[in-house]
Parts: C-alpha cells; structure tokens; sequence
C-alpha cells in the first residue's frame, strides 16, 4: 500500500493512499458473496441468483458494499503507517473504486500541533490575593435577611422595592392582544418593560395607566425587536418588603447558631474558603496564560468547533433544567459561534499545551486518585462504585476524569514553580 502525506494550511495533511489491486479484489469478491445471499430475482430463490446475475442486476449494491468496507478499512491503515492521530472524520476525495483496479483516494484530515515546548518552569505573574473584608461579611448577611424578606399590603403608592400585583393588556403591531391576571414583579427588578416599570411609580392601588412601549432592538425574540405597542396596567395590590431584625433570633432562625456573632463567624468562613479557591483558580489561569504567551502553535479547527458546540449544547442542557425548551428560542448561532470562537480557540489551546507539558514531565494521576474521584461520584449518585465504573468506562467519561486530573496535577506543577510577585 503506498501512503503519501503532505503537509497544508495549519494542521491539516493530505494523505494521497492507493491500495494495490489484489486487495480490491479480494473485498469485491467478499462483496459478491454478502449481496448474493440476499440477492432477489424474479425465477430464483433468495441466495441463488447467479453470480453473472448478480453482476448485472446488482453491481450498484456490490460497489456499495465493497466501498463501505474496504475505505474505511484502507483508511485504518494508512494513517496508522503514516503515525498520525487524526482530530477529525477525514474528508475524503478524489475516489477511485473499480473492481480488478487499485484503489485510491486523498483523505483530508486535522492532527494536534506538533507543540515545542520551550520555558514553562518559572513563569513571573502578578497576583496579590486579596483578603475577606467587614463589608463581604455583611453585605453575604444583607442578601440572607433579603432572603428571609416577607411582603405586607400596604396603601400608599407604589415605589421602587414594592411588590406589585398587577392585571395587564398588552397591545402591540403584528400580534394578538396577550393579558394576565395576578401578575407580580418588583418595582426596579428590571424583569418588566422599562416603561412599565418606570409608570407603575406613584400609582395606587385600583388606579390604571395607559403606558406607550417599544421593544429593544436587541430583544431575544428578533420578531418583536423594534416593535411599538401599548399597555394598560391596573394595579391590584402594592406590597411592601419587610426584612427580618438582625439579631440573635435571626441568627438562630437561620440554622444552629447560637448568636448573631456565630453567624457571622461561619459568613467569614465560608467567604474565606470561596476566596481561597477563587484565588487559586485565578493564579492558576494568570500562570497559564503567561505559560501560553511563550508557545504560538495553531490549534486545529475541528477541535475548536467541538469545544464551541459543547458550550451551545450546555447552554441548551441549562435552559433544559430550568424547565425551558431550547428549541423555542431564536438562537442566532451564527453570532453565537463568532462569540463563542476566540474562547473556544484558548480552551483547546491551553488542554494541548497542558497535555504537551504534562507528557514532557511524565505526569499521570495515580489509580488511588483516580478511584478517588470514582468513590465521590458514586457517593454522590447513590450508585455502586463498580456499576460507576462501567458506566464511565463505556461513556468515555473515565478517560474524561483521568484527563481533568492529569491536567490538575500539571497545574499545580505549573504553579509551584513560578515566580509570583504581589
């Protein structure tokens, strides 16, 4: 078999491959005898067509056949003798398939950049890691006494932070007038028109407004970016949000703590663990991308469109578990992949140069680790380690896990040598 490969625009190679005739020859008559057995004809018995019949009534099927098995298997073995590890299904052209001939055919393919690795032990970056301040603290203890508001009915008029009840009618062109009863929102909360945010300021209860609107332009629906409308809001109830006292029964409200003081000791904790991995998290990056400011490798396209379409397919999956069908809103994909590419194009940058670093360096997790991990997951799923295993194992999800370790331990490699200054 020969195999010839070239070298093209960034990490793409061209393999020109052509397999000798007797190989071709071979599949075909296996060919012959797979359509045979399931060769129909009108006089003869399914399996006993001949095979001169066969070659005249089916030769389409045959080609078929010999086509689906021996490219890809040809395939196969050409890129393993030409050492390659594709990223990519090939493109394949220029075809040629003839019985009694060789085959031949070019295959376009995409393999990871041949990284070389040049200074990555000793990095300088700047990180001054900044403390937990009173205000955190109290500001973490505001939001839970947010959390714990109630809202009471009140007659007065409506101000910013009200809860509102409202009844509405919604008018604008090109569509059915829509209404609802009972709607609720909080006046500022930015989760209605601004129009009707800003007019419900200073209304009463049982008072109605005619209120004039107009769609953004960047409106997530594009059928309603632009429109005008109007809108006739009555007001049913103005609530006003009451927070609890901040004190030691607020406190104990909250779980087992004895005091306000308790409270707030446990509020800094936590805040002090968050910051601490946040802070790690950025060092990390800060590292990595200074590591990355030293090596200039092109990362090949195919990676970087399965990095993008994972991001889109989160997305989805997220709008999914808020109960939301993706389907029903107009993604603009085609702005969405321009956003979404330069991040995708610096993941895959960083996993190969991490990969590179981590192969020069031999690090690899170690199976403790790894059943580790294993063990957390299955804890977590309330499913038994071994059945964790075969699942992860089956899915791919295992060398996923091995991966993310790899890459952790790299990072910490990366970060225990480089020169850090506040």
């Amino acid at each position: 078999m020969k195999v010839e490969v070239e070298a093209i625009e960034g990490c793409k190679r061209r393999l020109a491959v052509e397999a000798p005739a007797d190989i071709v020859q071979q599949e075909w008559e296996r060919a012959y005898v797979r359509v045979q057995k399931q060769a129909r004809l009108p006089g003869f018995r399914k399996g006993y067509v001949p095979r001169s019949l066969v070659k005249l009534h089916f030769a389409d099927d045959v080609r078929r056949e010999v086509a689906e098995h021996l490219i890809p298997d040809i395939y196969r073995r050409a890129i393993s003798e030409a050492r390659l590890d594709p990223v990519n299904e090939p493109d394949l052209q220029e075809v040629k398939l003839e019985e009694g001939a060789p085959l031949s055919f070019v295959a376009v393919v995409e393999v990871k950049p041949a990284i070389e690795l040049g200074e990555y032990r000793g990095v300088e970056v700047q990180h001054a890691p900044t403390p937990v301040v009173d205000e955190e603290v109290d500001a973490t203890i505001e939001r839970m006494r947010e959390e714990q508001a109630q809202f009471r009915v009140v007659d007065r008029p409506a101000g910013p932070g009200d809860l509102l009840v409202v009844d509405y009618r919604l008018t604008f062109e090109g569509h059915e007038p829509s209404s609802q009863t009972g709607y609720q929102f909080i006046v500022g909360d930015k989760t209605v028109l601004p129009e009707i945010d800003e007019a419900v300021v200073g209304m009463r209860a049982g008072e109605e407004r005619q209120v004039p609107f107009r769609f953004a332009d960047d409106h997530r629906r594009k059928e309603l970016r632009g429109r005008r409308g109007s809108a006739t809001v009555k007001l049913v109830e103005v609530k006003e949000k009451v927070l609890p006292a901040l004190d030691d029964e607020f406190a104990k409200s909250l779980g087992e703590f004895a005091s306000l003081a308790g409270l707030r000791a446990e509020v800094r904790k936590q805040l002090e663990a968050r910051r601490e991995h946040d802070e790690r998290r950025a060092l990390q990056e800060k590292v990595v991308d200074a590591v990355l400011a030293e090596h200039h490798f092109t990362v090949p396209d195919a990676m970087v469109g399965r990095h993008v379409a994972h991001q889109i397919e989160h997305a989805r999956a997220s709008m999914r578990q808020q109960g939301l069908d993706p389907d029903r809103v107009p993604w603009d994909y085609d702005k969405l992949v321009t956003d979404l590419r330069p991040g995708a194009e610096k993941g895959v940058r960083r996993a190969l140069l991490l990969e590179a670093i981590a192969a020069r360096e031999s690090i690899a997790p170690a199976d403790v680790d790894v059943d580790a991990e294993l063990e957390k997951i299955a804890q977590a799923s309330q499913r038994p380690l071994p059945a964790v295993r075969r699942m992860m194992e089956k899915s791919g999800d295992l060398e996923e896990l091995r991966r993310g370790l790899r890459d952790r331990l790299t990072l910490e490699l990366l970060v225990g040598h480089a020169k850090i200054r506040a």
